[in-house]
C-alpha cells in the first residue's frame, strides 16, 4: 500500500513538472475580465487557450484572470483580444456588441460600457479627442505591408528571377512578423490566425532558394492563404484575384494581382497572359 502511494505522488509531480513544462518562455499577467458564472469561466479560459502557447485562469468573485502565455510566440494584448472576441470585456478590450450579444443571459454581466464594431482597445477617456485625428490613419489596412511584399514576389516570378524572389520574399517574412494583430477587424484577425504559420512556411521556402520551380510551388499555397485573409477584410486598394488552369499540371493555380492585366507568375514569359481574372476584392 505504501508503494502505491509513492508511485502515484511521483506520478502526480511528474503531471505537475510536464504541465508547467507545456509553455516555454513564460510570462505571468494578472488581469480584470467581466463574466458573472461559471460558464463565463469556460468561455474566458477556453478563449484565452492555445496549446502550448497560452492559458488562463479566471475566478468569477474577483473577475481576475490570471494569464500564462508564451512570449515568443504571443502577447498578453494577443491573448486579451480574443477574450474580447468571445465577448468578454477586459483590462485592454471591450468585447463586440454582437460577441457580447450572443452569450448566454447567465453569462450577461453589467457592462460600464458599450462599442459597436470590433473589440476595440480601451484608452484613458481624456485620450479620445486627441485620438480623433489619427482615426483616419488607424482605419489604414494594417496588411498593406504584406500584401505589397507579396506583390513583389509576384512580380519577381513573372519575370521568372529566382534572385529577386528569394530577396523579396525575405522582406514578405519580416512584414508577416511585423503585422500587429491587435489592428485587424474581428473576422480578418481569426482568419489571420488561422494561415499566419502557413504564410511565414511558404514565404520561407521562397527564401532560402533561388529555384522558380520551387518557389512557384510555395507561391500557389502561399496565394491560396493570402487569398483567405484579404478576401476577409477590406483592402485599402483594390486586388484582382486571378487564375491560371495550366499551372501545376492542369490543376490550376492563382494568385493576386495589383493591376487587372494577366501576368501569369507560375509561366512567366512562356504564356504570359495565360489566365483571367475570377475576383475583384474592394
Amino acid at each position: 500500500m505504501k508503494s502505491i502511494k509513492i508511485l502515484m505522488a511521483a506520478v502526480l509531480l511528474l503531471s505537475s513538472i510536464l504541465l508547467k513544462a507545456e509553455i516555454k518562455n513564460i510570462s505571468t499577467d494578472n488581469v480584470k475580465i467581466a463574466g458573472s458564472c461559471a460558464l463565463c469561466k469556460e468561455g474566458i479560459e477556453t478563449a484565452a487557450f492555445e496549446k502550448n502557447i497560452s492559458k488562463a485562469s479566471w475566478d468569477k468573485d474577483t473577475k481576475m484572470a490570471q494569464v500564462t502565455y508564451d512570449n515568443k510566440k504571443t502577447s498578453i494584448d494577443a491573448v486579451l483580444k480574443k477574450v474580447a472576441l468571445a465577448g468578454y470585456d477586459n483590462d485592454r478590450y471591450l468585447a463586440p456588441d454582437d460577441a457580447y450579444g450572443k452569450l448566454e443571459d447567465c453569462c450577461k454581466y453589467e457592462r460600464a460600457v458599450k462599442k459597436d464594431a470590433v473589440a476595440q482597445k480601451k484608452m484613458p477617456e481624456h485620450q479620445h479627442g486627441a485620438m480623433a485625428s489619427t482615426d483616419k490613419d488607424a482605419a489604414a489596412d494594417p496588411l498593406k505591408p504584406v500584401l505589397d511584399a507579396y506583390y513583389a514576389v509576384k512580380d519577381a516570378l513573372v519575370n521568372s528571377d529566382g534572385n529577386a524572389a528569394s530577396t523579396n520574399a525575405t522582406s514578405l517574412v519580416k512584414a508577416i512578423k511585423a503585422v500587429k494583430m491587435d489592428q485587424l477587424a474581428s473576422e480578418q484577425h481569426m482568419i489571420w490566425m488561422k494561415v499566419m504559420k502557413d504564410l511565414d512556411f511558404d514565404a520561407d521556402h521562397i527564401a532560402e532558394t533561388k529555384d522558380t520551380g520551387h518557389q512557384r510551388d510555395h507561391f500557389s499555397s502561399l496565394s491560396d492563404n493570402m487569398y483567405k485573409v484579404i478576401k476577409s477584410g477590406k483592402p485599402s486598394e483594390t486586388v484582382y484575384y486571378q487564375h491560371c488552369p495550366m499551372a501545376k499540371e492542369g490543376k490550376g493555380a492563382n494568385w493576386l494581382s495589383q493591376i487587372p492585366a494577366i501576368k501569369n507568375p507560375y509561366y512567366g514569359a512562356q504564356m504570359l497572359n495565360c489566365g483571367k481574372t475570377t475576383e475583384t476584392i474592394k
